[in-house]
């Protein structure tokens, strides 16, 4: 790579041609001036011929004044008086930056991963202002990374990574404009907190459910005796609708088969079911 940025395969190919041109030239005249005149053409556009690639800019220093900027495509400089600075690849690019062992607001220690979607809108700006704009971003983003943790509490950081992500974003953007770059957006990719805390958000989360079990299942007894309740007072209206009922109990508890069943004789009393049971008996016999 820095080879290709600092000879172009153009200037490489015209260097090549012209010293040949020198050789044949001096070949057929039979004056070697003509190889030395071929190697310094060819050495000069070794170093003259520039090429930028679609999707880079380049800063021209003329006696180290700006002089504007170069690219897409073939240019040239004038060796020893022009100089070029760095490529500027003005694609969308991809930061990674993690904060390890920060606290939250809620004291709580974890290692967050995310990443940063940026580019660069103006090459001069970039070239100019900031010496290496790179690791200023990457810098830039752990730092606002950092501080934007200690602002929420763990649960935010875990709940509502995109409005993090958003936060962060603006922040680094307004710090990035001046230099030329824009930050499109941040992405929390993973918030990690300590194992033993892991586990003891694991006990008090299954904790939790089971607390909500026993109150839903008081809740249902609750309902249950109210409906006992309420048919305790049909049955003491209505004493007839209470031997039909324990009639009902006796025929589903005998229904079987060999089935015995010891009932109170003062129920039996209460009830009036003397005859009925004798009819069961006799229904159903039991064997010796």
């Amino acid at each position: 790579m820095y080879l290709r940025k600092r000879f172009s395969t153009v200037g490489i190919v015209v260097s090549l041609i012209c010293v040949w041109i020198g050789f044949e030239a001096a070949h057929w005249t039979k004056t070697p001036y003509f190889i030395i005149a071929g190697v310094l053409v060819g050495a000069y556009f070794l170093f003259a011929i520039k090429v930028v690639d679609q999707w880079e800019k380049v800063a021209l220093l003329r006696f180290g004044h700006y002089r504007g900027l170069r690219g897409p495509g073939v240019f040239l400089i004038v060796p020893v008086i022009d100089t070029i600075s760095r490529y500027v690849d003005q694609r969308v690019r991809v930061a990674t930056v993690s904060a390890e062992s920060t606290l939250t607001r809620d004291t709580v220690p974890v290692n967050v991963d995310a990443i940063v979607f940026w580019l660069v809108w103006n090459a001069e700006k970039s070239i100019l202002e900031v010496e290496d704009f790179v690791q200023a971003i990457t810098l830039s983003a752990q730092t606002a990374l950092r501080e934007s943790i200690g602002r929420h509490h763990l649960a935010q950081m875990i709940t509502e990574r995109e409005t993090l992500g958003h936060e962060l974003q603006k922040i680094l953007d307004e710090k990035t404009t001046p230099w030329g770059i824009t930050v499109q957006s941040v992405e929390i990719r993973d918030v990690r907190i300590p194992q033993a805390l892991e586990n003891a958000m694991s006990q008090q989360a299954q904790a939790e459910r089971e607390r909500q079990a026993r109150v839903i299942l008081g809740e249902a007894e609750v309902q249950v005796s109210d409906q006992f309740a309420q048919a305790s007072r049909v049955y003491n209206d209505n004493p007839g609708a209470l031997h039909l009922r324990g009639m009902n109990m006796l025929y589903e508890a005998i229904r079987e088969k060999g089935a015995m069943v010891v009932v109170p004789s003062s129920a039996i009393e209460t009830m009036g079911l003397g005859g009925t049971l004798a009819v069961s008996a006799v229904n159903h016999p039991v064997n010796p």
